[in-house]
């Protein structure tokens, strides 16, 4: 027995000399394990080398973008497997559990040292072993990774083009409904207050939602980069006073008060936009500070020239500042995803100027788009997320002084 163990660590470790081997079997002991008995948990701090005598254990790791467990190998006779947590004295990077009887030599981490320390060859075929293991699950994360990312990309295809079609088709009927309101509310008689005020609220109902039906149809043509853009000389603070027009009912409702700083001097009268996509980047993100931003609260608008390298070099700053709810840290790298919802979705109303008025989602991804298609930077800073005690964010733009030649 002690002879066949000798030569079962010669096998394992080629280059190791028998006293070596005789050495290394006075440090180890040998169990006989059950099938179904986890020998090393991933994520645990286990202090064993193991080298299998007999049987045969499966290895698998959790894969976090799968959100489950997969498998990677089975280890036989003559295989070993825990040496790199005790190498890198670190947690367990994968499960090993035995699939059936299997018996095996034990080292601990302590006794695991000196035998490497003084066994060059012994490290050597180790290492060569752990290598070409990496690079074997390496290449099956990478091929799980490939599939899962072409199965995401055809999944997200779909859903633009049901979107584009649902957006499509709900438009004829809603512009139809819309204009049938209109016509029995110029036809009604101008005495009955409730019948006006129920083709009132058809009307608003409709134009909501065709509001969500066009950011939609926005949201898929920035996916499918068919946004187009043409570039004209804009003033952005006239697009942002007409954005402040069209919501200057509910901001004297809320009572906000708006504050406007325009910093710009002469040497930079206008930038080269879209105008009605300028238009359509004012409205969402007022429209988002007004969602946020409690009673009484405020809205502070500041365009002012800059020079930054991200927009190669001069242009312009715009920043919609509010004193609203904020947003937590760790939701910055989502907000301006599309069908991102933040805060607590069970305080949302259906007004989308209310307090925590809800929305499908659409508008930051909508004002990104617009940025991106004009070659500018858009981030959001804040504290946190409190509704209690609101600590406010800031929305910043950059974009850059182009001239028509230069736009995409």
């Amino acid at each position: 027995m002690h002879n066949t163990r000798i030569d079962l660590l010669q096998q394992t470790f080629p280059g190791l000399s028998a006293d070596r081997a005789k050495d290394l079997l006075n440090h180890v002991h040998e169990k006989t394990y059950n099938a179904n008995t986890v020998l090393c948990q991933e994520g645990q701090v286990e202090k064993t080398f193991y080298l299998i005598v007999d049987g045969q254990v499966s290895i698998t790791k959790y894969m976090e973008f799968a959100q489950e467990e997969r498998f990677l190998r089975f280890s036989e006779k003559g295989d070993f497997f825990g040496e790199m947590a005790l190498i890198n004295d670190a947690p367990r990077a994968a499960t090993v559990r035995t699939t059936q009887q299997t018996t095996v030599l034990e080292v601990n981490r302590e006794d695991f040292v000196k035998i490497i320390s003084g066994s060059p060859s012994m490290a050597l075929a180790m290492v060569r072993t752990t290598m070409e293991r990496m690079r074997a699950n390496d290449k099956m994360q990478y091929l799980e990774l490939s599939n899962t990312y072409e199965a995401l990309q055809r999944l997200d295809k779909a859903k633009l083009d049901f979107i584009e079609v649902a957006a499509h088709e709900l438009r004829t009927p809603l512009t139809v409904v819309q204009g049938y309101a209109k016509v029995l509310d110029l036809t009604l008689p101008i005495q009955d207050d409730n019948i006006k005020e129920t083709t009132k609220g058809i009307q608003d109902g409709v134009s909501r939602m065709l509001e969500v039906v066009n950011a939609m149809l926005d949201v898929t043509k920035i996916d499918s980069q068919a946004l187009k853009i043409s570039p004209v000389p804009v003033l952005p603070k006239l697009v942002a006073k007409e954005a402040l027009h069209t919501f200057s009912t509910a901001i004297k409702e809320r009572n906000i008060q708006i504050i406007e700083r325009h910093e710009v001097t002469a040497g930079l009268p206008f930038i080269y936009a879209d105008p009605v996509l300028m238009n359509k980047l004012f409205y969402q993100l007022i429209s988002n500070a007004i969602k946020y931003t409690p009673d009484s609260g405020s809205i502070e608008i500041i365009t002012r020239e800059t020079s930054d390298s991200r927009v190669g070099g001069h242009g312009l700053e715009i920043i919609i500042r509010d004193t609203g709810v904020g947003i937590k840290p760790e939701m910055m790298a989502n907000i301006f995803e599309k069908f991102y919802q933040g805060g607590d979705v069970s305080l949302h109303s259906s007004s989308k100027t209310a307090f925590m008025g809800g929305g499908p989602g659409l508008g930051l991804a909508i004002a990104n788009g617009i940025i991106q298609a004009h070659n500018g930077v858009i981030w959001a800073e804040s504290e946190d997320y409190n509704p209690n005690t609101p600590t406010g964010t800031s929305f910043h733009i950059l974009l850059p002084e182009n001239k028509p030649d230069v736009m995409p």
